[in-house]
């Protein structure tokens, strides 16, 4: 189990935002904005060899800082939103190790096989992660949520599904985006569902706020899922401490 940093920008800046708020306006619900540029971030992941985080473009105008945090880190960072089969190549030139695709491969509600085989052919398996951001609807399952995880899809969170979408990308990212944000503990029904689904690696995000949370993780995690964590960190202006969660995710996996 791995501990995946994450670099949220929204309008340029590094911010931390209640994903459940981010719609088309410019004003969502914020527990931080940094003072500090994407790029020292980054630097400070790429001095504790934390690989595997996640840079995040929540909407337009986000393109330069994404590029500064990748260009600072070569290999070490992943990048993602509103990305597609043409305009992936700069940040795999800038330094992302792999895409992650949301909406491109999630259009109008449903499945979109197409977009999924062209960003196969010109990026290939092993550098696309796809983005499961999920809700859960009136019928108490899980759905993955396009457009700032507004709009739900008809695509749900089943075994099958996921031995499917695993034919196309080298790992999952997957925020439980009605938790995400909120430092009010983790969607544990959603991980014990992706540990026993997904034949892939999956990263979870949302809600982690202690170190019982990623005790959880760790046990139930069936060794596939990684965890990010954003706005509990005292880097992002939150309680738990940066540096403890490295140790804490070192001893558990060395079995204390």
């Amino acid at each position: 189990m791995k501990f995946r940093p994450c670099i949220d920008l929204h309008n340029g800046q590094v911010k931390q935002i209640i994903g459940s708020t981010l719609d088309n306006n410019e004003n969502p619900d914020t527990n931080f904005i940094s003072d500090k540029p994407s790029s020292y971030y980054a630097e400070l992941y790429r001095q504790d060899n934390l690989r595997g985080g996640h840079v995040i473009m929540l909407g337009p105008n986000n393109e330069k800082a994404a590029i500064e945090a990748l260009k600072q880190a070569p290999t070490y960072l992943q990048v993602g939103g509103g990305l597609n089969a043409e305009n992936g190549e700069i940040f795999l030139n800038s330094g992302a190790s792999h895409l992650i695709f949301t909406s491109y491969v999630f259009s109008g509600g449903k499945i979109e096989y197409d977009n999924l085989n062209k960003l196969l052919k010109n990026y290939g398996k092993e550098k696309i992660v796809l983005d499961l951001s999920c809700r859960k609807r009136d019928d108490n399952n899980y759905y993955i949520v396009t457009d700032r995880w507004q709009k739900f899809t008809d695509f749900r969170l089943t075994e099958e599904n996921l031995s499917e979408l695993a034919n196309y990308a080298d790992e999952f990212l997957i925020h439980a985006v009605d938790v995400e944000g909120k430092k009010c503990g983790i969607d544990c029904e959603l991980i014990k569902l992706i540990s026993s689904a997904s034949p892939i690696t999956a990263v979870y995000a949302g809600g982690i706020s202690n170190t019982d949370d990623i005790k959880f993780i760790s046990t139930n995690g069936n060794n596939k899922i990684d965890f990010t964590i954003g706005s509990a960190l005292d880097i992002f202006g939150g309680k738990l401490s940066y540096r403890e969660i490295i140790d804490f995710t070192k001893k558990i996996n060395n079995n204390y």
